[in-house]
């Protein structure tokens, strides 16, 4: 280490001449001097994590300890780095006459040891290969891929992908194509140590390669993809001229340092397979001004970076030629579709950011297509019906009158919103919205930047369902036929309806992270083995959750939920957090409960509680030494009848709050006998609220074995005896089963949005949930004219339930004011169970229940609805169809 510090020394007073001598911008000369000595101290600091990494990966691919000893891996392979990055004057494509003289004189005395001094900088390649690899195994046909490698350098991209895949049984070919014979000549090397025989090195320039020069391709045997969405291409896409290519393209590293990128990233569309998929893992330095307003790059999570770090690593990196400018991104993106997105930062070396980028062509569709079949195809993926598109024959311009005319010809009263942006995006040669690109069709496209979805911040407030999925099974009633509109929340009570093998069920969530989880329930039952999945959400915890995400999870997932769950997967990773069921908007009530039992050193009468056997024994507890310190008026009014916690913890809205201190003035008013006095306060309504629901539950149903909702609100995880029946074995034997999910869609958006987009008599059932709690009551004038919101939202119910269809919603009020407007919109109302001080519930939640059915009568829907609630629920009414 002291001749280290000699050496920096003696580096500093070489750059300080440098940069006295030096006729260049004089900032650029301090931010080199910059660069060096942190590089030299980074470095210095990895040296060892360097020569034991490399030595663990040479044994383990069989290189001899001598050979490893003989390669320049030591302190003096640093400083050539540095000194070859940062000090070594260089030659240009002008001074030479080639760009690959210019290469050469940067990456010739360095090429023995490039692979020993980039594991620390080059972040994220290993993660790219091992997307890359999931989506090949998800994808794989009964042909073998070819593999080309652009940029490949070294070939250690190669040799590291033999984690994820056998390289030599996988692939069928695998192409290492470079500039630099330097590079070259070492990746040749390796590759004959491995044996690894269907590996070839071609030393020449990316756009120059063809893979016809090297492959006999017979367009007509290529493999089908396995992807059922992918199939759906299929029959357009093989007859696309040059594109019987490869079926993996990779850059790793390789575009920042291509000055003529664009014609190098136009020759990978013919290079590429009609199924294949290309990755890129680069630096970059961009503003979200550059890509806020696109709705095709795969979502904005992490992109932006600031101005100072723009700035920096731009000029730090112009400094050893390598060009962070945004344009190489944007026009890669521009080419091609998007599939997945990484944003990601090297914190190691000084939080440089970096990117993943999988993508695919561009046009899921012929050249050939007619508009009116381009707007046919797009409208079967984007709605509620997906379909194999008919094979597309003749020619016809694209251009923006003729699909215009084709949409109008074409189009219902009112297409979704995911069509309508398709057809903007096709009109403007655009690519579509990554969520068309996926391998399944279950998430729909929505628009992130909007106000009504940033809202939110990225955090869901449900880390699980409150409402009893038994309740809802045996009120419902689900067949093979019906098709289900229901709100995600965390998405047990979707997984449950999934499990009756609907038609269709259409989740809906406004809160975008809502549908991110549930997204990942649904990958983790489809990729993942029973013990996983208990880990992941009975647990909430699982220490290999990362590697599950990409390996694995990957390939299921849409951009934007990928990006969301590999940026908070330490939430199930972390060994000294508490897991899933610790996060989201609720976990600050779980955190109140917990707080509050430790203030009050009752703890361990909280384990108690879940250990007893009986629920006598149960009820005791709770009442002599839980429920004082829980259901006390001083914590009730400094807390629980708050509006932050009520809002933030328990996702209470501010009408919902009203309809209960509304029911309980009423209620009060009732059993005092007199309509004058002092009025109840918020605080008085809540506890009274609180406690009418607590008792019953804590005095009649055992938590420990029967009550999964309460339970993990206590323990923080769910237990073999006492979980949601969708986390059972049984559960899992049926939703793993190959087109489990075919039925789902995804909808981020509000509920009478979506079913404005409906075809009229398209759903069989709609569970809304407590929803139209969250309506304003209409105001005198909106009463006069027949119109407000829930009004609306009623009406267009009406239009898209069918014959027979039923309607499930809860409420918290006892009689919530829009009982009215059901009877008005040709309801008939009739309450059929009613108890508001001896409520028996497994579950606290919004305590009503709508249960309805519709008849037509002369074309016009009129509903014929039950407001029935379950045991948990505070009362009931039955609403029948209205006689005329």
């Amino acid at each position: 280490m002291a001749s280290l510090g000699v050496n920096i020394v003696s580096v500093t007073r070489k750059l300080a001449d440098l940069n006295l001598n030096n006729n260049n911008n004089n900032t650029k000369s301090i931010i080199t001097s910059v660069a060096v000595l942190a590089c030299l101290a980074a470095v210095s600091y990895s040296h060892l994590s360097f020569s034991l990494s490399s030595q663990k990966k040479s044994s383990k691919y069989g290189e001899d300890d001598d050979e490893v000893d003989s390669n320049p891996s030591s302190l003096k392979s640093l400083l050539l780095f540095c000194y070859s990055c940062f000090l070594k004057p260089h030659a240009t494509a002008h001074e030479t006459g080639t760009q690959q003289d210019a290469l050469e004189s940067f990456y010739g005395s360095q090429a023995g040891i490039y692979d020993a001094t980039r594991g620390t900088l080059l972040k994220g390649r290993e993660d790219m290969l091992a997307l890359v690899a999931a989506q090949l195994r998800y994808r794989a046909g009964l042909k073998k891929p070819i593999w080309v490698d652009v940029g490949g350098g070294t070939g250690w991209n190669i040799e590291a992908m033999a984690n994820f895949v056998n390289v030599p049984e996988f692939f069928k070919t695998v192409y290492l194509v470079d500039f630099s014979p330097s590079l070259c000549e070492v990746a040749t090397k390796r590759f004959a140590r491995l044996g690894w025989d269907n590996v070839k090195v071609i030393c020449t320039d990316a756009r120059k390669f063809r893979l016809e020069d090297y492959e006999d391709v017979d367009e007509e045997s290529r493999s089908e993809p396995a992807s059922p969405s992918l199939s759906s291409w299929w029959e357009e896409t093989t007859k696309k001229p040059g594109h019987a290519g490869a079926e993996l393209i990779t850059m790793s590293y390789s575009l920042s340092m291509m000055p003529d990128y664009f014609s190098i990233v136009d020759s990978l569309e013919s290079l590429l397979a009609p199924h294949g998929l290309i990755a890129v893992v680069d630096f970059y330095a961009q503003s979200k001004v550059d890509f806020g307003f696109r709705n095709f790059t795969g979502g904005p999570m992490n992109r932006h970076v600031g101005y100072f770090g723009r700035n920096f690593w731009r000029s730090w990196f112009d400094a050893d030629r390598v060009s962070l400018e945004p344009a190489r991104r944007d026009y890669l993106e521009y080419r091609f579709g998007t599939v997945l997105t990484v944003n990601a930062r090297n914190n190691t070396l000084g939080v440089i950011p970096y990117y993943i980028w999988l993508g695919c062509h561009k046009k899921p569709f012929s050249t050939s297509s007619l508009p009116h079949e381009i707007v046919e195809h797009i409208d079967a993926i984007a709605t509620e019906s997906p379909r194999s598109s008919p094979r597309l024959v003749g020619k016809h311009s694209s251009a923006r009158n003729a699909l215009a005319f084709a949409v109008d010809r074409t189009a219902p009263d009112m297409r979704s919103k995911a069509f309508n942006t398709a057809i903007e995006n096709i009109s403007a040669n655009l690519p579509l919205p990554s969520f068309f690109y996926q391998n399944h069709h279950w998430r729909i496209y929505y628009d992130d930047q909007l106000q009504k979805h940033a809202q939110f911040n990225d955090e869901y407030i449900y880390a699980f369902t409150w409402e009893d999925s038994r309740v809802d099974k045996e009120l419902l009633n689900l067949g093979p036929d019906d098709v289900v509109l229901a709100i995600t929340s965390a998405g047990d009570n979707i997984l449950s309806y999934l499990m009756q093998s609907p038609a269709r069920v259409h989740a809906i969530d406004l809160n975008p992270t809502q549908n991110h989880l549930l997204e990942l329930k649904v990958a983790s039952f489809t990729a993942l083995d029973y013990p996983d999945v208990w880990k992941i959400f009975g647990e909430g915890k699982h220490p290999d959750f990362r590697s599950l995400l990409i390996s694995k999870l990957s390939p299921h997932l849409s951009s934007r939920a990928f990006q969301y769950w590999l940026s908070n997967a330490h939430i199930f990773t972390n060994p000294s957090g508490r897991g899933l069921y610790d996060t989201g908007g609720s976990r600050y009530a779980i955190r109140f409960f917990r707080w509050i039992s430790t203030l009050f050193f009752c703890r361990s009468a909280v384990r108690q509680l879940l250990s007893t056997s009986t629920l006598k024994e149960q009820r005791t507890i709770y009442q002599t030494k839980i429920r004082p310190c829980l259901l006390n008026r001083l914590v009730n009014g400094l807390v629980l009848s708050s509006d932050a916690f009520l809002w933030s913890a328990l996702g209470v809205p501010k009408n919902q709050v009203a309809m209960i201190e509304s029911d309980y003035l009423n209620h009060h008013r009732s059993t005092t006998g007199t309509t004058s006095g002092k009025k109840p306060t918020r605080a008085q309504a809540i506890l009274n609220y609180t406690t009418s629901t607590l008792d019953p539950v804590l005095s009649t149903s055992h938590l420990a074995t029967d009550n999964p909702y309460y339970l993990v609100c206590l323990l923080g995880h769910y237990t073999s005896q006492c979980h949601p029946d969708y986390l059972s074995p049984a559960a899992h034997s049926i939703l793993s089963q190959p087109h489990a999910f075919d039925g789902l869609r995804i909808h981020t958006d509000e509920i009478q949005e979506v079913l404005a987009r409906f075809k009229p008599g398209t759903l069989s059932v709609a569970v809304v949930m407590d929803s139209m709690d969250w309506f304003d009551p209409p105001s005198p004038e909106e009463e006069k004219v027949g119109k407000g919101k829930a009004r609306e939202q009623v009406r267009r119910l009406n239009r898209a339930l069918k014959v027979g269809g039923k309607v499930l919603l809860r409420s918290a009020g006892v009689e919530p004011w829009y009982v009215k407007v059901f009877v008005q919109e040709g309801f008939e109302a009739r309450r059929v169970g009613y108890n508001i001080e001896h409520v028996v519930a497994r579950y606290f939640a919004a305590t009503n229940t709508w249960f309805a059915i519709v008849d037509r009568v002369e074309f016009e829907a009129l509903l014929k609805n039950i407001w029935i609630a379950p045991s948990a629920e505070t009362s009931v009414l039955l609403l029948g169809m209205s006689h005329h």
